[in-house]
C-alpha cells in the first residue's frame, strides 16, 4: 500500500519506488542510488528520490501510529468492523487523530464525571427527543452526586458538547470551514509598542489563514513568543462589528441536524452547540490550524534555507591559488592569514589601519611585505565590520604591487568565529589563535567555498529567515542532506579532502572519515581508490557506496580520478579495448568517444543509462558542475547605508534569497532587498526563478531609510524612484494583491451578553484558556 501511494504521488511506477526502497532499506544512500543504480530505479534522480525517502519515513511513522491505535482500541473493546474500516482507510496523521480522539486515553473530564452520576440517559433522551422539556426531565436524574436540575442539565450539556467535540466528520467539516474562511489576526499588547517596534506592520493585521506567506506567519508567531504580539483566529471575518454569531456553530447544528423549531428542548440544545463550538472546538481548532500553519511555514523556511545554502556551497571556486585572508576589525586589528594553493597556512599576522591606532602606512607595507615573499594571488576579505575600510587598505597593497596582478574580493564571513572556536579548527589549526583561524577560514573559503563551509555547523552560515523559529532537528536534517549531496555531486579529493569533507562522502560517517586522514597521515597517500579497504573499519560497503564518489589524482589508475565506479572498470576496459585505445588515451578524446555506441556495450550487469553516464565522465573526466569564477565589484566611495542615494545603478552580491524577495550587498554592511515584484517586468511566483545566492547584479537604489537601516533595491534598472512624499505609498502598493495588511477588527468576547448562561460561558472559557 505504501508503495503504490509513493508512486501515484510521484508519478512514477511501483516498480521503481519498490526498487528505491529495497536499496534505501539496504543502507544505499540517495547520491549513490542516484548516480550509480539507475538501472534499478529506472532513472529515479536525486530530487524524486529525497522525496521519496522523506514520504517513506512519513507513511512509515503512519501506519506505525495505526497499528498503535487499532491495538488500544481493540483492548478496550470498542473497535467496530465500521471504525477499523475508517481507522485503515485513514491517509494522514490529522484524520487518524480525530478518530482515536474519543478512545484516547484523557484525564478525567466534567463529561466522564457526568456519565458517572447517572446523566447520560437524560442526554440522550434530551437529543433525541427535544419536545421534552428539560427541567422536568431533569428532576428524574437527582441523586446524591446531583443535587439539582441545574446541575443535572449543566452535566448532560457537558456530555453531549465531549460527543460532539469528538465526532470525526464533525471535525473534518469544521476543519474545511475554516480553513477556507479563517483569519488570522494580530495585535499589539497594549503598553509594548515601543518595545515592539520591529513588528509594526503587525500591529493591527488580518489575513486569510490559508494565504498567509511564510515569513509573515514566522514574524507573526515571533513576535507572540516574545510577547509583545496578540495572535488569534477570527473564524468569522466577514461578521459585522457586534456579530457574536458563528457559522461554525450552525455547521454543528446541521451536522446532528439540531433546529429550533419551537420545541421545549431546541433552546437547550442550541446552547450545548454554542457551547461546544467556544468552549471545546474553536480553542482545539486555532491550535491545530496554527500549528499546522506554522509546519508549514517552518517547511517553507527550511526550504529556503536550504537553497540558499545550496547555492552559496556550490559556487565557483576561485581554485589552488595563493591567497590571503583578512579578517576586518577596528579596535581588535585586523588578522591576517596567507594559505598556498593547498590550503596549508604560510604566514599570519595582526595589523591596525583602522581607529584608533590609525596605522595605515605601516599595514600597507606589512601586507605588501607578504604578498611578495608568498607571491599571492587573491586577497580574501570578510564582509563584516570594518570591511570596506579593509577593502580600501587592500586595493592599496593590489596598486602597489602591479607585476603580482592580484584580485581582491570581498566575501562573506558567515560562520568564521563559529569555526575559530569549534574543536575542528583546533584539531586543524592548533598552533593558531583562535582570532587568526577566522582569517584562515576566510582565505580557504574562496579557494574552495564547499570544501571549508563544511567545517561549519549548516545553521552557523547564516543564508536562513527565521532558522532560529523553525524545528532545530528538521533543519538540521534539510541542511545535512544539501551538504551531501553537494559534496557528492562535485566529489571529492581522496589524498587533500579533511575530515569534514569526507564525512559527507556517500556512505561514510566521521570515525571513518577521521580514519580515512589517519590512514592517509601514517601511510602517505593513497595510490589507488583500492587502498581504502585497508583503512579501518572500511568494509566492502562502505566502499561501495563512498569510491565513485572519492578521486586518487594522479593515481596508478586514471580512472581513479573520475567519476567512473571500480565496478565498471572491467566495463571500461572492454571499452577503450573496442575503440583500440587505451584507457589513458580514451580519456578526453571527445572524437574517439563520440563515435561509440552505448547500446554496443549493453549488458545484465550496466545498462544503457549507466553506460552513457560512463562515456560522458570519460570525455571529461572529474569534471567540477560548479559555475566559473567571476567577482563582483563595489563602487568607491560608497561605504555606509548614508552613502546611497535614490536613483544610484550598483553592482552587487545576492546574499540570500527568501520568497518575498532578493537581499543583495553592495558593500555597505547592510543588505538591500530587492521585492519579487520589481526583478523582472514578467511575473514570477519564486525569486530563484531569477537569482541565486552568489549571483553577480545590478540594482538600482530605490529607497534608502538611514534611521531603519532599510534599502530598497530594483533590479529593473529604468526603474524611477518614486519622490520622498511618495515613497510610503510606493512601498504599500508594490506588495502583491492579497499580501497587504487589513485593519483587524477589535477581538470580541466569545459570549452571549446579559445571560447566565453567557456568564457561565465566559467562565468556562477563561478556565480553558489557562489549561
Amino acid at each position: 500500500m505504501i508503495i503504490e501511494k509513493i508512486a501515484s504521488e510521484l508519478s512514477v511506477s511501483p516498480q521503481q519506488v519498490q526498487a528505491a526502497v529495497t536499496l534505501l532499506d539496504d543502507g544505499a544512500t540517495v547520491p549513490f542510488i542516484a548516480r550509480y543504480r539507475k538501472e534499478a530505479t529506472n532513472g529515479l534522480d536525486d530530487t524524486q528520490l529525497r522525496a521519496l525517502e522523506q514520504r517513506l519515513g512519513y507513511l512509515r511513522d503512519l501506519e506505525d501510529r495505526r497499528q498503535v491505535i487499532l491495538k488500544s482500541i481493540g483492548e478496550q473493546e470498542k473497535l467496530t468492523p465500521q471504525l477499523q474500516a475508517q481507522i485503515l482507510a485513514a491517509d494522514n496523521k490529522t484524520e487518524l487523530e480525530d478518530l482515536y480522539l474519543p478512545y484516547k486515553p484523557k484525564r478525567r473530564t466534567k463529561g466522564q464525571i457526568a456519565i458517572e452520576a447517572g446523566l447520560e440517559p437524560l442526554a440522550n433522551s434530551l437529543f433525541e427527543d427535544p419536545s421534552q422539556e428539560p427541567e422536568s426531565l431533569a428532576t428524574e436524574y437527582l441523586n446524591a452526586d446531583v443535587a439539582d436540575t441545574k446541575s443535572a442539565l449543566e452535566g448532560a450539556r457537558y456530555i453531549l458538547m465531549e460527543r460532539f467535540a469528538e465526532d470525526a466528520a464533525l471535525l473534518q467539516k469544521v476543519r474545511l470551514h475554516l480553513t477556507r474562511e479563517a483569519h488570522i489576526q494580530s495585535k499589539v499588547v497594549a503598553g509594548k509598542e515601543k518595545e515592539a517596534a520591529k513588528y509594526s506592520d503587525y500591529f493591527a493585521h488580518s489575513e486569510q489563514l490559508s494565504k498567509t506567506p511564510s515569513h509573515r506567519a514566522l514574524a507573526m508567531f515571533r513576535g507572540r513568543n516574545e510577547g509583545v504580539l496578540q495572535v488569534s483566529m477570527n473564524a468569522d471575518p466577514a461578521n459585522e462589528e457586534g456579530d457574536r454569531s458563528s457559522q461554525c456553530e450552525g455547521i454543528i447544528a446541521q451536522h446532528f441536524d439540531i433546529r429550533d423549531n419551537g420545541r421545549a428542548a431546541d433552546k437547550w440544545l442550541q446552547s450545548v452547540v454554542q457551547w461546544t463550538w467556544r468552549v471545546k472546538i474553536l480553542l482545539h481548532m486555532e491550535n491545530e490550524l496554527f500549528g499546522s500553519l506554522r509546519e508549514k511555514a517552518e517547511l517553507e523556511a527550511i526550504t529556503v534555507f536550504a537553497k540558499n545554502l545550496q547555492d552559496l556551497l556550490m559556487a565557483a571556486p576561485a581554485g589552488a591559488k595563493v591567497t590571503m585572508g583578512l579578517d576586518p576589525g577596528l579596535r581588535t586589528g585586523v588578522k591576517v592569514a596567507v594559505v598556498d594553493a593547498t590550503g596549508k597556512v604560510v604566514a599570519t599576522n595582526t595589523i591596525y589601519p583602522h581607529a584608533p591606532q590609525n596605522q595605515w602606512d605601516k599595514s600597507v607595507r606589512t601586507l605588501a611585505l607578504m604578498c611578495q615573499q608568498h607571491k599571492v594571488q587573491l586577497i580574501s576579505i570578510g564582509n563584516g565590520t570594518a570591511s570596506r575600510e579593509t577593502d580600501k587598505l587592500a586595493s592599496e597593497v593590489v596598486k602597489a604591487l602591479p607585476d603580482l596582478k592580484i584580485n581582491k574580493i570581498v566575501v562573506s564571513e558567515a560562520g568564521a568565529s563559529v569555526y575559530s572556536a569549534s574543536e575542528l579548527a583546533s584539531n586543524e589549526l592548533p598552533d593558531l589563535d583562535v582570532s587568526i583561524r577566522g582569517a584562515v577560514s576566510i582565505a580557504r573559503r574562496l579557494q574552495d567555498p564547499l570544501a571549508e563551509l563544511v567545517k561549519i555547523e549548516p545553521k552557523a552560515i547564516g543564508v536562513g529567515q527565521y532558522q532560529h523559529d523553525v524545528s532545530q532537528s528538521q533543519l538540521g536534517k534539510s541542511l545535512d542532506t544539501v551538504v551531501e549531496d553537494c559534496v557528492n555531486a562535485v566529489g571529492v579529493d581522496l589524498n587533500m579532502a579533511s575530515p569534514a569533507l569526507l564525512s559527507y562522502v556517500s556512505g561514510l560517517n566521521r570515525t571513518l572519515a577521521h580514519n580515512i586522514v589517519s590512514y592517509r597521515d601514517q601511510h602517505g597517500a593513497f595510490a589507488d581508490r583500492k587502498q581504502l579497504l585497508k583503512v579501518e573499519r572500511l568494509g566492502p560497503k562502505a566502499f561501495e557506496q563512498a569510491a565513485g564518489f572519492l578521486r586518487v589524482m594522479g593515481g596508478k589508475n586514471p580512472l581513479d580520478a573520475s567519476a567512473v565506479h571500480p565496478e565498471a572498470y572491467e566495463l571500461v576496459k572492454h571499452i577503450s579495448e573496442s575503440a583500440g585505445a587505451d584507457i589513458a588515451t580514451l580519456m578526453g578524446n571527445k572524437d574517439l568517444l563520440k563515435s561509440l555506441k552505448p547500446q554496443d556495450f549493453a549488458n545484465q550487469s550496466f545498462g544503457i543509462p549507466t553506460i552513457t553516464d560512463i562515456l560522458a565522465e570519460l570525455d571529461k573526466p572529474g569534471r567540477d558542475p560548479r559555475p566559473e569564477f567571476k567577482t563582483a565589484t563595489f563602487k568607491e566611495g560608497i561605504e555606509q547605508v548614508s552613502d546611497l542615494k535614490p536613483g544610484m545603478i550598483l553592482e552587487g552580491v545576492v546574499s540570500n534569497v527568501a520568497n518575498f524577495g532578493a537581499f543583495v550587498d553592495v558593500g555597505v554592511h547592510q543588505d538591500g532587498l530587492v521585492h519579487i515584484s520589481a526583478m523582472t517586468d514578467k511575473f514570477i511566483s519564486d525569486p530563484r526563478e531569477v537569482v541565486k545566492a552568489g549571483d553577480i547584479v545590478k540594482v538600482k537604489v530605490m529607497e534608502v531609510d538611514v534611521a531603519r537601516n532599510r534599502i530598497s533595491f530594483s533590479m529593473r534598472l529604468n526603474d524611477e524612484p518614486a519622490p520622498k512624499q511618495a515613497q510610503a505609498k510606493q512601498e504599500r502598493s508594490a506588495r502583491p494583491q492579497g499580501q497587504r495588511n487589513h485593519q483587524a477588527k477589535p477581538q470580541r468576547q466569545a459570549q452571549p451578553a446579559n445571560s447566565a448562561m453567557g456568564n457561565a460561558l465566559a467562565e468556562a472559557l477563561a478556565k480553558a484558556k489557562k489549561s
